[in-house]
């Protein structure tokens, strides 16, 4: 398994460079965001991303990331805010663990990404006018082409694997994002509100359904 490790901070790239060195990985390092730019033309298992880089911010190289893979992103950064949490996870990241952080945690978060199994990319989901095909990454409604990040694709997803079931906003945060949030975090409440823009508010017949005190379903209603 190989990671790259984009951090400018040489003390905690060396120490993450021989702590998952240790634990069999091997491992590439960038200093700053142009390096890592570079770096993305090479194939990663998992890419470990901090926030504040010279050149390119990671917000920026997140970004690009996203452009050309689903390569899984670790944020690790002192930014500690619920607002950089979200907005890393928006921008398409699977996890953001913040510094000071303890190695065990962090090589426990890495074991996690790396071990979740391939996409089932033959799959194709239906349900009233809404379709998904996995493999193609493609959603429509009517026949139309409707355009979701990664996040809003793996969130409808989940949505369709499930359709009929109650998915509390807990499970959603686990599955779609890997994480436990905070209580004061509503991430997965504007993902929802944006995706519902998109699959639901420009047609007469609504799919997602909000379950007070419960959660949200995806289902066909009369």
């Amino acid at each position: 398994m190989r990671i790259l490790v984009v951090e400018d901070e040489r003390k905690t790239a060396d120490y993450l460079c021989k702590g998952l060195g240790e634990s069999g990985y091997r491992v590439e390092v960038a200093r700053d965001g142009f390096e890592a730019e570079h770096l993305f033309e090479e194939e990663f298992d998992l890419i470990i991303l901090d926030v504040m880089l010279p050149g390119l911010d990671g917000w920026q190289l997140l970004q690009l990331i996203r452009r050309r893979s689903q390569v899984p992103v670790l944020f690790l950064t002192a930014r500690d805010a619920v607002e950089y949490r979200v907005k890393g996870l928006e921008l398409g990241a699977d996890d953001y663990l913040v510094k000071p952080f303890s190695f065990i945690e962090l090589l426990a978060r890495v074991r996690t990404l790396l071990r979740r199994g391939p996409p089932r990319e033959s799959e194709h989901f239906r349900v009233a006018d809404l379709e998904m095909d996995v493999l193609r990454r493609r959603v429509t409604r009517q026949g139309e082409r409707i355009a979701l990040t990664n996040k809003e694709f793996a969130l409808l997803e989940l949505f369709l694997e499930r359709q009929g079931e109650v998915l509390s906003r807990t499970y959603i945060a686990s599955r779609v994002w890997q994480m436990n949030f905070d209580s004061d975090t509503n991430v997965v409440e504007v993902a929802i509100r944006r995706l519902r823009a998109k699959v639901d508010d420009p047609y007469p017949l609504k799919l997602i359904h909000t379950e007070r005190g419960m959660g949200y379903v995806l289902e066909e209603r009369a």
